[in-house]
């Protein structure tokens, strides 16, 4: 090619190139704008903040440098009626190692006298969080109870188990790989 047919043919293909750019370019509001689409593996659990049933509020990111195990659940759920006992247990053992379960009960789909009743009856003592307006459940794509996620000491996700119930040899392999991961 002769050099000027060969800057023409250049610039040809840059304009081509700009055009396909401007065309094929995202609608606004049309890509996630680097945040995840939903929580999972591999990826930094959202924050959010929570009340106890004693009116404490309790925030994720404040719990970074431990094992995290939050399990969302309701009072009506069999499978999370059934792994209830098995969580204790993990609490128990595990609790004093840098282990805290958040047990998130979905309250926009629970009573708080059903889910109270429920707690009373178990003897739980793990920190138990309302989420009255469901924000945090659909922050975290939660669709079924129980879901539950594994979050390492640095924040990040390392598992969601979407139903149950668990069992507590499951809970405490994941647990006690998790833990391993502390300082």
């Amino acid at each position: 090619m002769q050099p000027i047919p060969r800057r023409i043919f250049l610039i040809a293909i840059l304009l081509l190139g700009l055009a396909w750019i401007v065309i094929s370019r995202a609608a606004p509001g049309g890509t996630t704008s680097g945040l995840i689409p939903a929580p999972q593996t591999g990826f930094p659990a959202p924050d959010f903040t929570l009340e106890t049933l004693d009116g404490q509020t309790v925030k994720l990111s404040t719990l970074r440098g431990k094992v995290v195990l939050i399990n969302f659940w309701a009072s009506w759920c069999p499978p999370c009626k059934a792994e209830m006992p098995a969580i204790q247990h993990v609490h128990d053992d595990y609790s004093d190692q840098g282990l805290v379960i958040l047990a998130v009960n979905a309250s926009n789909q629970d009573t708080l006298a059903n889910a109270q009743t429920f707690l009373a009856n178990k003897n739980l003592t793990f920190l138990v969080l309302l989420d009255i307006s469901g924000g945090t459940g659909k922050l975290y794509r939660v669709n079924s109870f129980p879901t539950t996620f594994f979050i390492a000491p640095n924040g990040i996700i390392r598992e969601v188990v979407i139903g149950g119930p668990m069992t507590e040899a499951a809970l405490r392999l994941r647990v006690e790989n998790l833990l391993e991961e502390l300082p």
